[in-house]
């Protein structure tokens, strides 16, 4: 095992390892909690939605710890299963079904692009200061899914939003949990956001808000509503409608800049970077893209390598044998899905403000000094939350970016493919209004 996972190449050993992976899986285990309360938005079964999810991150995390030796977690995204409930299902009035099935083509698009390793050219394709926008944009969008669902900001027929009733008891709860779980960031705690949805629940017990678990360990909930709903003909057929592809361009797209990002950053902690180039980076983008596969045929969205990992590398985590520890403490949270009944949207609401916070930082790398760049940055950015849809954010900052570049006298330095994208998106405008 030691030579297998390089243990002496890697400078660590059993017993770090094992830390790490402990480690990792507290920073991690509230995807277990959100997931479900999200997708459950969507109106998929919460319980098939927990298993669907532990089962996905004990196969994606396994495989890249065995197949590429790298110490990640693979979870379903939080910005993009954000995305596929209030932007997909609730915006667009898509189905749940056919929104799974636009994960699933999505995910064998980003399987094939990584075995035939054209990967890295859509994305050079595209400008970077668009995939900070996106991200950031992501960002925003979730974070103002988290603060509607905690009741801090609600609907107003003369403001459109407003301030919600910060008294109510559901939404001091909110607050409780999202301060405590800033107070721990701040100290440095992993795990502080799985951390701040168990003290929040704790304390909605106490008071009376949340009711008692009738029992903590459980069997595992059946996942058969939502197990190959994915590959039902119906559902393949709509998901290949002019409004649905926009969709599967999205899951798609952002699943490949996060992954990327997430591989970069994690290497570079791990110190397993050479001559400036991620090892392994192949085998880790189709681990990847096969989890996001299963997760779609089980039954959840999205998947991602997650930046949370960063939480076991600062615990010695330096192998994929962190990374079989992670799967193996996710199996055995199979059996408590009892603890999921009983944790409302508002405890879990605190989890999507803070992810969105982080990954709204991504806007600070758009260049904002070059006119040309930073307006279809921007309404990249704010589109998103205000017309509650990530996929018409992107839209819209696509097209304008051709127009400003050439108007710049910049024509020459845009991709060839992002003006099939304008024209693309222009086209879906249209058979959409």
């Amino acid at each position: 095992m030691a030579q297998f996972f390089q243990f002496k190449e890697r400078d660590t050993n059993f017993k770090q390892e094992t830390i790490a992976g402990l480690t990792t899986f507290l920073a991690l285990a509230y995807i277990l909690v959100v997931n479900p309360i999200v997708l459950g938005e969507a109106g998929m079964d919460k319980g098939a939605v927990f298993t669907a999810t532990a089962l996905t991150i004990i196969f994606g995390t396994l495989m890249i710890g065995i197949s590429a030796n790298y110490p990640i977690g693979i979870a379903p995204s939080m910005g993009l299963n954000a995305f596929f409930t209030y932007g997909v299902v609730q915006s667009l009035g898509v189905d749940w079904e056919v929104a799974l099935t636009g994960v699933l083509i999505a995910a064998i698009l980003f399987m094939i692009l990584s075995l035939l390793k054209i990967r890295e050219k859509i994305i050079n394709a595209i400008p970077q200061d668009l995939k900070h926008a996106v991200a950031g944009g992501i960002g925003f969008f979730i974070a103002f899914i988290g603060l509607k669902n905690a009741g801090i900001v609600v609907g107003s027929e003369a403001t459109f939003v407003s301030l919600g009733d910060l008294t109510a008891p559901s939404t001091l709860l909110a607050l409780f949990a999202f301060i405590i779980t800033i107070i721990m960031l701040v100290y440095g705690w992993r795990g502080a956001i799985f951390y701040g949805i168990i003290l929040a629940t704790i304390t909605g017990m106490f008071v009376g808000i949340i009711n008692k678990p009738e029992q903590i360990v459980g069997s595992v909930p059946s996942i058969e509503p939502t197990l190959f709903v994915a590959i039902q003909p119906e559902n393949l057929l709509q998901a290949l409608s002019p409004e649905v592809i926009p969709v599967i361009f999205t899951f798609l797209f952002v699943a490949f800049f996060d992954t990327a990002g997430t591989l970069i950053a994690i290497a570079s902690q791990a110190g397993l970077m050479k001559d400036n180039e991620v090892p392994n980076a192949g085998r880790a983008l189709l681990s990847d893209s096969a989890a996001s596969t299963v997760g779609a045929l089980l039954g959840t969205s999205t998947t991602a390598s997650m930046v949370e990992s960063s939480a076991g590398i600062g615990a010695g985590g330096r192998t994929g044998f962190t990374s079989v520890i992670l799967s193996g403490m996710f199996a055995l949270a199979l059996f408590f899905s009892p603890l999921l009944e009983i944790i409302p949207a508002s405890v879990t609401a605190p989890a999507l403000i803070i992810v969105g916070a982080m990954m709204a930082t991504e806007v600070k790398q758009v260049n904002w000094d070059q006119i040309e760049l930073a307006i279809p940055s921007f309404i990249t950015i704010i589109m998103m939350p205000l017309t509650f849809s990530v996929a018409t954010g992107i839209a819209l900052g696509f097209i304008l970016y051709p127009i400003t570049m050439i108007a710049s006298k910049r024509g020459k330095d845009i991709h060839p493919l992002m003006y099939v994208l304008f024209v693309l998106f222009i086209v879906y405008f249209w058979v959409n209004a």
